[in-house]
Order: structure tokens, then C-alpha cells, then sequence
């Protein structure tokens, strides 16, 4: 695989995954006996529903809900790319990063909506 097509890939992906907005690709159906993919999924459901709830209730305003699902949607990529890796799965510490950065939005997520 040549590195333009992967670019247009992953190009392609953050598209998909920005029109998408709260169905990011979490919304697959998850992947039994990956406990670890279906943590950070789980995580990315709850951040977009908070995000969408926090939306519909006047707590935040469109742009920074854009903001907010623009990084749950940096997240999801590098889910998928560490998945792509690893048949189906990440490491623990794949986990921990991706945790970090899902630990950190939903810091970003709390201080706009209160």
C-alpha cells in the first residue's frame, strides 16, 4: 500500500467519521471477546451522548460540540488504525493512550457544560 493511498484512506475515514458526527463508527456492533475495543467504544457512545445532550439542552453551543466530536472522531481513527494492526484488537497500551486522550475530552466536555 503506497503512502497516497493510504492518506486518501485516512482521509476518507475522517470525512466519513466528522458527517457521521454522534454515529461514529463505535456504532458497529462490538467485537466479542475484545473487551478492551468495546471499553473505548462504550466511552465513545457515552462522550457523543453527552455531547448530543448537552447540545439539546442550551449547556453548549454548536461550535463547541463540533469541537468536541471533531476530537471523539480523532479518537475513533486512531482506534481504527490500532485495530487495523492488530487483527481486530489493541494492546494495553494502545488502551491506555486512547483512554488518556478519552479521559482529557471528557474533562473538555464537562467545563463547557457546566
Amino acid at each position: 500500500m503506497t503512502i497516497k493511498s493510504v492518506l486518501a484512506a485516512t482521509a476518507m475515514l475522517v470525512g466519513t467519521a466528522l458527517a457521521a458526527g454522534p454515529t461514529l463508527a463505535q456504532d458497529a456492533a462490538p467485537v466479542p471477546g475484545h473487551p478492551r475495543v468495546n471499553e473505548v467504544n462504550q466511552r465513545l457512545d457515552n462522550q457523543q451522548n453527552r455531547i448530543a445532550n448537552g447540545e439539546a439542552n442550551g449547556t453548549m453551543n454548536g461550535k463547541q460540540a463540533a469541537r468536541d466530536e471533531k476530537r471523539d472522531a480523532n479518537i475513533a481513527q486512531r482506534e481504527s488504525r490500532d485495530e487495523a494492526t492488530h487483527g481486530g484488537h489493541f494492546t494495553k497500551a494502545e488502551k491506555h493512550n486512547l483512554n488518556r486522550s478519552l479521559n482529557k475530552d471528557s474533562s473538555h466536555i464537562r467545563k463547557q457544560k457546566h
